[in-house]
């Protein structure tokens, strides 16, 4: 693909916080390096392509890198068919990750320790409360959280609970861990969140070697800092999710800096939002797995797959996004807009071809028998470069059947009885007699 103009991406808060950053030197001379982390659990849509445009076009922007780093960590939803799809999506928008291809899982030996240097720090704890019990005990808003009557247990406890969960001796849901911080605090994803669970489930991946399974807020930073990204990009709804990512950057840096390539920050930016337009993967399976449509690349569907199955071109998709720019006020942009940059880039670049979806047939009477010419028509209108075609043109021929009508109004402009057209790189044309069948549907015209 041919990478369009996106200089309007460069405007935005995000790429002046990247240049004030560097200005001052808070990379260390570091690179600036992003990343893109799906979720392989269904196909990527059309909200997906502002989250990898930006990250992309930063790290090519500023002469930096970019990751693909897979966030599997959930193997119930999880198919190797999504990665598959996923890796084409990208490639077809014309998104480079070079060598930098990652999972999730290719951390979780290093995860796992990093957990047993919280318990071993008194940072983390091994909780039996049910997952209904966890949801009770966190409180409110307006009410403090209740601590859990695990969470004084000791270090040497904890690490051969959490050392059995990892051998896959308790059953799913019996054991969480959990990060000790403060079931008081105003911000509900700081009292003590679950950090693992336990999941007897086939990884497409790692298979059943692992019986436990990081949670997402802990999985994300950690992934980051062991890639050394240094700008974590994500949608506005993980904004009371940043000091749980500090949390675990921090302690990471703390216990475990060998392993640290940046201390990774994370930004938060306005998703894309679109009217008439299913934007939940949760609800698009549904309607690929109850029948709905024929698959995720249905051209129904708001899918990178699907809107390229409808002909859509990465450009135009490239053009969209830029158009719609990066905020951190939500709003809802009009699909229109996107119909508008699907139709501009195909003005300039699609050869046109005609086909007539309702045929009503046209017979030329003073036409000569068995005659057959060639008339020219242009393959892009205005296009010079883009040449013509012929077509065959005969005393037999077939219009939409739309184009005509027996009794048009006053300002209809196509044929009709006695109404002459010029048909397309072609002659004009008369409506002389209307053929119809025994129930009065008009099956040929008879022109001159």
């Amino acid at each position: 693909m041919t990478e369009p103009n996106r200089s309007e991406f460069k405007s935005n808060f995000i790429y002046t916080m990247i240049r004030e950053d560097l200005e001052k030197g808070l990379l260390g001379g570091k690179p600036v390096h992003t990343r893109f982390p799906p979720e392989p659990n269904g196909y990527l849509h059309i909200g997906h392509v502002k989250a990898i445009l930006l990250n992309y076009l930063i790290a090519r922007d500023f002469n930096g890198k970019f990751n693909l780093r897979f966030d599997d960590t959930n193997p119930i939803r999880e198919e190797q068919e999504f990665v598959d799809s996923i890796i084409d999506d990208l490639r077809w928008l014309g998104v480079d990750w070079e060598d930098r291809l990652f999972f999730s899982s290719d951390y979780f030996k290093v995860k796992y320790e990093f957990a047993l240097g919280l318990i071993k720090a008194g940072r983390a704890y091994v909780c039996d409360l049910s997952q209904e019990e966890i949801r009770q005990y966190r409180g409110t808003l307006t009410e403090a959280g209740v601590e859990s009557p695990y969470r004084n247990r000791s270090v040497e406890e904890n690490l051969d609970l959490f050392k059995r969960m990892r051998d896959g001796e308790f059953p799913d849901g019996s054991r969480v861990l959990r990060a000790k911080i403060d079931m008081a605090s105003g911000n509900l994803n700081m009292r003590d969140p679950v950090l693992y669970r336990i999941l007897h489930a086939a990884h497409h991946r790692t298979g059943e070697s692992w019986p436990i399974y990081p949670m997402y807020d802990f999985d994300h930073p950690f992934s980051d800092v062991l890639e050394g990204i240094t700008h974590s990009l994500c949608s506005i709804e993980y904004t009371d999710h940043r000091p749980l990512y500090d949390w675990i950057v921090d302690n990471a840096v703390e216990l475990m800096p060998e392993v640290v390539k940046f201390r990774s920050r994370q930004t938060e930016f306005a998703r894309l939002n679109m009217t008439y337009t299913v934007m939940s993967k949760r609800k698009l399976r549904r309607l690929v797995e109850e029948g709905y449509v024929s698959g995720w690349d249905d051209p129904r569907m708001p899918t990178i797959a699907g809107l390229r199955r409808r002909g859509v071109t990465p450009a135009a998709i490239a053009d969209f996004q830029e158009r719609v720019g990066v905020s951190r006020a939500d709003s809802t942009v009009d699909l229109a807009l996107l119909d508008h940059c699907i139709r501009q880039e195909l003005e300039t670049k699609a050869p046109r071809r005609m086909v007539v979806l309702d045929p009503l047939k046209v017979v030329i009477t003073n036409w000569p028998a068995g005659k057959t010419e060639q008339v020219e028509m242009e393959n892009i209108p205005g296009d010079e470069n883009a040449g013509c075609r012929e077509v065959p043109f005969s005393g037999e021929i077939y219009i939409e059947r739309d184009d005509f009508m027996e009794d048009p109004p006053k300002k209809f402009f196509r044929l009709a009885p006695g109404r002459e057209v010029r048909l397309k790189s072609g002659y004009i044309i008369r409506c002389d007699e209307v053929i119809k069948d025994g129930e009065g549907r008009i099956e040929e015209l008879r022109c001159t």
